[in-house]
């Protein structure tokens, strides 16, 4: 069957609905944005939303997810040493020093329970990875100082990109990589 005059592609369909709603959801929140929102975005029909994603919740737990696999598909694999240099070139790669999308998910609230709980999901498994570098593991007899300390380092980096992108704040704002690679790696030095 065809659209318009265009084949069916579930793939690219899914994907376009997801890019929609990513920005959707990053720009008017969870619970302003309507289904019918996303779907004229994406040009399709609404029913879609509903068989690929089951419902307004599905779709936003699909962008979340995506959110969290574009921070660490971002952050790779680097070594503790690296994290600082990493940090920094995340928090100064949006232009005109905007948060990021994927910050916006993560940090705004929906209202719907299950939404948040994998919101929350996210961001704890962001921590438990920066402390894993640290020699964090759940049975580590210093586990709950570890973790800690890498919820401040991520802590800290969106309190600067919040600042950087909300208040304009120089020389923080205007900083560069450059500039903030020092800065992060002696937080990253005296917190893990």
């Amino acid at each position: 069957m065809t659209v318009k005059g265009r084949p069916r592609d579930a793939a690219k369909t899914r994907q376009t609905l997801l890019a929609a709603a990513r920005r959707r959801f990053t720009e008017d929140g969870y619970a302003a944005t309507t289904v019918r929102d996303i779907a004229d975005d994406a040009g399709v029909n609404v029913a879609l939303i509903n068989r690929y994603f089951s419902s307004k919740e599905g779709l936003f737990e699909a962008c979340l997810q995506a959110a969290g696999d574009d921070l660490r598909r971002t952050a790779g694999e680097v070594p503790l040493e690296r994290v600082a240099e990493v940090i920094a070139q995340q928090v100064t790669g949006s232009p005109g020093g905007a948060l990021p999308s994927e910050l916006v998910l993560l940090l705004r609230s929906s209202g719907d329970e299950r939404a948040d709980q994998i919101r929350v999901g996210v961001l704890r498994a962001s921590s438990e990875r920066l402390a894993t570098l640290a020699g964090w593991h759940p049975g580590h007899p210093s586990a709950d100082e570890l973790l800690l300390r890498a919820q401040v380092v991520l802590a800290t980096a969106v309190g600067i990109s919040v600042l950087r992108s909300m208040t304009r704040l120089d020389p923080l704002a205007g900083s560069t990589e450059q500039d903030l690679t020092g800065p992060m790696r002696d937080v990253v030095r005296a917190l893990l």
